[in-house]
């Protein structure tokens, strides 16, 4: 874990809510009209990969900023090592400042790494709340019971 971060939690997570999530993809430049249309920018933002590929969030606050990293298993390459991404909001302004993918050749255009994890902190901050805290600084489903170095 990062120093000053913690453990991301269904607690201690930022709300993302749609509109949210539509101001910032309408006006960061890195997500192109073209691109999001495209058939991996929709099998990206769907449930099944995110809340299978995402693991050890973390969770940072300074002030009214709040950063969130995650690991996010590749796909189709499972033992592969995982991207590191990363979102910042505003959490006064209810603004999202910057979602990034440290690791893929495509982050500079938006990838869909990016998307997937921006998509899941959409769909954490719309489950109900319940009683009990759900830690998610754990390993991926996705990347199952392999045994990997990198983690």
């Amino acid at each position: 874990m990062d120093e000053q971060f913690e453990k991301g939690q269904s607690n201690n997570l930022p709300k993302i809510d749609g509109l949210m999530v539509a101001d910032y993809l309408w006006k960061n430049s890195d997500f192109v009209a073209a691109e999001m249309r495209g058939v991996k920018m929709q099998k990206s933002a769907r449930e099944s990969y995110g809340d299978d590929a995402i693991g050890y969030v973390q969770v940072k606050r300074t002030g009214d900023t709040c950063t969130v990293k995650c690991r996010i298993t590749p796909e189709h390459r499972v033992r592969s090592k995982p991207y590191h991404c990363s979102l910042e909001c505003d959490e006064k302004e209810r603004e999202i400042m910057s979602v990034l993918c440290e690791d893929c050749a495509a982050s500079k255009g938006g990838c869909k790494h990016a998307v997937a994890f921006l998509m899941w902190l959409h769909r954490r901050s719309e489950e109900p709340s319940t009683t009990s805290i759900k830690c998610y600084w754990k390993k991926s489903k996705l990347a199952g019971n392999t045994v990997s170095f990198y983690y």
